[in-house]
């Protein structure tokens, strides 16, 4: 059993690169499963004989599952054991996948999808497993992979939605999903060990319900503000209880011995920053995802768009994915040699570049695709990035909370981006063809806005301390306490 303050042994890890493979295996199938139902949405209320407000929640209800169940399996992993909850995690995936399977109750698919969502927390997990149980010269690049994951798998997960509407039963696509969570379980059973690092301590139960009221109640009014009205008594309720309980929930975590979230840690400019970070690549990288699809489905008629088929509006974003799993290995070793700061200095610039390349060309199908891949490629550089932050800025006990925190943050910035970018579609309209449609005008804002992110972005990481600065904690910090015999190895 290794002690906390030991170098990793190069050969403690039978296979490491499957160890990598398995585990970046699971951050595909659970980015996937999170966009698998977008383009099924316009198609649910006729389905299931639900409205369009109904029929949003399977998205909403996964975002709010999500952020909650991602720092809190993170910190329950770092305590009790991050290989059983990541599989505890992957069967919540297969449970959710089954639920909405076998039903065409919109009250039981939007149960099924809260379930998925909670799977988010593979990605801090595996980047958590990856830092205790690899040797350093191979860290940094396999956390980049893992951490690009939520990218690649939102890239392939819409063409092959998208196929699966057009061609089979909708049903299949949640079959498929629990399927693969399946082959991810027994994956994760044959390579992946259990950690014999554990945090020490009790689990803050009453920190861990606090921190899940603020993000519901922020989260809650942030995706149904422009529904309920931004003015509305039930939004600005929200957002008060937010702010209410959050202030009482930070004042608790300073005062708590073993605290769900580390407010000392967590205000340090190398972990607030890199988290502010991260709430801002979130934003500008779903305005991608977002409005790409949208516009190439609109009608010829608007002037700029394509009528273009389901499958192909998915298609554009396919070579943004592959572009993310060739960049991660590219965005390591710009870490490795000048540190990550200047790896996301450099993604948040190539993400600003690649809007300013859409809002200028935007009228042919492969400039559309060759901005939408700038985009992502940034994006990929960034995800990369962001994980390697944190991994330098907390000891090695709060490696799945504090990765799990930043995974939430850009959860956060891509639930505000999805409303502003709602919100801007929906004002800036015309009539064409008989129907309402957003103006061209009203893409090249988004564009506009979501670069915008970027360059806020750019200024946040420079802040941060530079690589001189930045102090290794592995095994520093938060009291470490070796498994129980029986614990360290499955």
């Amino acid at each position: 059993m290794r002690a906390a303050t030991e170098p990793h042994p190069i050969d403690d890890t039978p296979h490491p690169r499957l160890l990598v493979g398995v585990l970046a295996f699971c951050g595909v199938v659970v980015a996937l499963m999170q966009t698998l139902v977008v383009p099924l949405l316009p198609h649910i209320p006729e389905l299931t004989g639900s409205t369009p407000t109904a029929a949003s929640w399977l998205v909403t209800v996964t975002l709010l599952t999500g952020a909650v169940c991602t720092p809190l399996l993170g910190r329950i992993g770092d305590m009790y054991g991050k290989r059983r909850v990541l599989l505890a995690s992957l069967g919540l995936l297969i449970l959710g996948s089954v639920l909405c399977a076998v039903s065409s109750h919109i009250g039981v698919l939007i149960a099924g999808r809260a379930f998925q969502g909670a799977a988010l927390a593979v990605v801090p997990l595996g980047i958590s497993i990856m830092r205790d149980e690899l040797p350093p010269a191979r860290v940094l690049s396999s956390v980049a992979l893992m951490s690009s994951t939520l990218g690649v798998g939102a890239a392939v997960g819409l063409p092959v939605a998208a196929l699966v509407v057009e061609h089979a039963d909708w049903h299949t696509m949640f079959w498929v999903s629990a399927g693969l969570g399946l082959l991810d379980v027994l994956l994760v059973l044959w390579k992946v060990p259990e950690s014999p690092l554990r945090s020490a301590g009790r689990f803050d139960a009453l920190g861990a319900l606090g921190l899940s009221a603020v993000l519901v109640a922020l989260l809650l009014a942030v995706t149904q503000g422009a529904d309920w009205g931004w003015a509305s008594g039930r939004t600005l309720g929200l957002f008060a209880a937010a702010v209410v309980i959050g202030l009482a929930w930070g004042a608790y975590e300073l005062r708590h011995a073993s605290p769900m979230v580390d407010m000392r840690v967590s205000a340090r400019p190398a972990v607030l920053l890199a988290n502010l970070a991260a709430l801002l690549i979130g934003f500008s990288f779903y305005a991608n995802s977002l409005v790409t699809a949208q516009m190439v489905q609109e009608p010829k008629a608007t002037g700029y768009g394509l009528g273009a088929s389901i499958v192909v509006s998915g298609l554009c974003l396919l070579p943004g994915g592959v572009s993310m799993v060739a960049l991660s290995p590219v965005s390591a070793r710009i870490s490795a040699r000048y540190g990550p700061k200047v790896t996301l200095s450099l993604a948040a610039v190539i993400m600003a570049v690649g809007y300013v390349v859409r809002f200028f060309t935007s009228h042919q199908l492969w400039m559309i695709i060759a901005g939408a891949t700038v985009v992502s490629a940034g994006t990929a550089i960034a995800y990369s990035a962001l994980p390697a932050l944190v991994i330098r800025a907390v000891p090695a006990a709060e490696t799945g909370a504090a990765n799990g925190l930043n995974t939430l943050m850009r959860s956060v910035g891509q639930a505000v981006c999805s409303a502003v970018v709602a919100a801007v579609l929906a004002n800036l309209t015309f009539q064409v063809a008989g129907r309402t449609a957003p103006t061209l005008h009203a893409y090249l804002v988004v564009f506009l806005i979501a670069a915008g992110a970027a360059l806020l972005a750019l200024a946040v990481t420079l802040l941060l301390p530079g690589r001189g600065a930045a102090v290794e904690v592995i095994g520093t910090g938060a009291e470490l306490r070796p498994a129980a015999v029986g614990e360290a190895r499955a």
